[in-house]
């Protein structure tokens, strides 16, 4: 049986900004992290090889993402139960859920896999990859694949230290990846100028480690709550609150990935340079919108846990002290990138019009990034509440009837520009903006009149 550790639940008691913020934080230092290895995966190329590896990184990344948004969205069902089952101080459920998790994201793992591995051309055709790209491009998508196994398990144990409270474990797992991943690329892409696929050998490695690393770990330092080999098996019960609660964020996130495969693809047809600097600019947006992210992962936990112990109150007032303060960070992360996004873009090329075109289509997108920290910590509230059925459809209108019409009407007009294609995605963080506030008040009525229900 596992270790068990036993300290003060900052989540239900104390001031809530502080214990907020030391969490979050940690949360957001990891994404940043990974953001960081997946841009010096773009730099590595950019820098010492062509921009036709520059695409295949760009796009085949973009591919990968989905993957990652799969997996992280049904992750969030085990963070959302794991937190509340710790809030009700319910150590079995706590444990289920734990074990239950390891068992389904394994399977996926190796259903993934192949997938990736027999689609990776045709994914690579859907996405109108430049033919000086397409072979690099399949390649990258294939070296990913073979890794699935490690972006998952990944995924799963942050996920899990998320839903108990603690986001420093996979803070130090994403440290030691980003080291590994830049050693990599060093290596591999600078060294060997093995171009794409090196970069993509590098991701992989890193991830592997890090998914080691939290094993050992958990060996050590076990969970809050009892722990042992009899629960590394599928419980029925925990597997369908985990797929119910979690597979609403999932199809939501793929789609989101999707809709950025569309984009890219309509951006494709524009040619290489503007397929590179769209590369580069989502590489940037990605670090921006690590503090929506962030907070929108963190309230969740922090609202699961306080809703399973009854403190609603205490849930609602994290929403809105996250919101404040990831609107002040957010908006200076935006600010940046609009005035200053050639020169945020000259850190990954010396090409003057990949740099141009990377800074015309991050002003657009440092709108949408703005807006979504406000938006996200709506949505990581109700994610906490259970409610992701509601978060899911709210994301997926936003794709389907905002985004990827905007995107495909800028698209095409006479002189397609790609501040104007970007502009979808804001107009999208715009929509999900107003049905969340609209959601919250009709709740806020609803819970006035009938009392408050999670």
């Amino acid at each position: 049986m596992s270790k068990i550790k036993n300290r003060p639940n900052t989540f239900l008691e104390g001031p809530i900004l502080p214990a907020l913020l030391r969490f979050a934080l940690p949360v957001l230092l990891a994404l940043f992290l990974q953001a960081l290895y997946g841009a010096v995966d773009l730099w590595a190329v950019g820098t010492f090889c062509t921009s036709a590896d520059m695409s295949a990184v760009a796009t085949g990344s973009q591919t990968m993402l989905i993957v990652t948004g799969i997996i992280t969205g049904l992750s969030m069902g085990t963070t959302i139960l794991l937190g509340q089952q710790i809030g009700r101080k319910n150590h079995r459920g706590a444990a289920d859920a734990v074990g239950t998790s390891v068992c389904i994201f394994a399977a996926l793992s190796v259903f993934l896999t192949a997938l990736i591995l027999l689609a990776a051309s045709g994914i690579t055709e859907i996405m109108n990859a430049p033919p000086e790209a397409f072979e690099k491009t399949v390649r990258y998508i294939q070296i990913c694949g073979t890794g699935t196994v490690f972006i998952v398990g990944y995924n799963v144990m942050s996920a899990i230290f998320r839903g108990i409270g603690n986001s420093n474990a996979p803070l130090l797992f994403a440290l030691v990846a980003c080291i590994i991943n830049v050693t990599g690329d060093i290596v591999l892409v600078a060294v060997f100028r093995m171009g794409a696929a090196g970069a993509a050998i590098a991701t992989i490695a890193a991830q592997a480690v890090s998914v080691l690393l939290s094993i050992l770990f958990v060996k050590k330092k076990g969970f809050p709550f009892p722990f042992s080999r009899e629960n590394l098996r599928p419980d029925r019960k925990t597997a369908l609150t985990i797929f119910r609660l979690g597979s609403p964020i999932a199809l939501q996130d793929m789609c989101n990935e999707i809709s950025y495969l569309v984009l890219i693809g309509l951006v494709n047809i524009l040619g290489v340079t503007a397929s590179a600097g769209v590369g580069i600019a989502e590489r940037l947006v990605m670090f921006i919108l690590l503090i929506p992210m962030s907070y929108m992962s963190s309230i969740s936990a922090f609202v699961a846990q306080n809703i399973g112990a009854g403190l609603e109150e205490r849930a609602k007032k994290s929403m809105w002290l996250g919101m404040l303060t990831a609107a002040l960070l957010g908006g200076i992360a935006a600010y940046l990138s609009f005035f200053h996004g050639t020169w945020l873009s000259s850190f990954f090329t010396s090409e003057v019009p990949v740099i141009l075109a990377s800074a015309e289509f991050l002003r657009a997108t440092a709108i949408e990034c703005f807006i979504l920290s406000i938006a996200y910590c709506f949505t990581g509230y109700y994610n906490g509440l259970g409610r992701t059925a509601f978060v899911m459809a709210q994301g997926l209108c936003a794709i389907f009837l905002v985004r990827i019409p905007f995107a495909y009407f800028a698209s095409r007009l006479p002189h397609p520009q790609l501040f104007q294609i970007g502009l979808s995605a804001a107009m999208a963080a715009a929509f999900t903006l107003i049905v969340c506030a609209c959601y919250y008040i009709y709740r806020s009525k609803k819970d006035r009149i009938s009392g408050p229900s999670a």
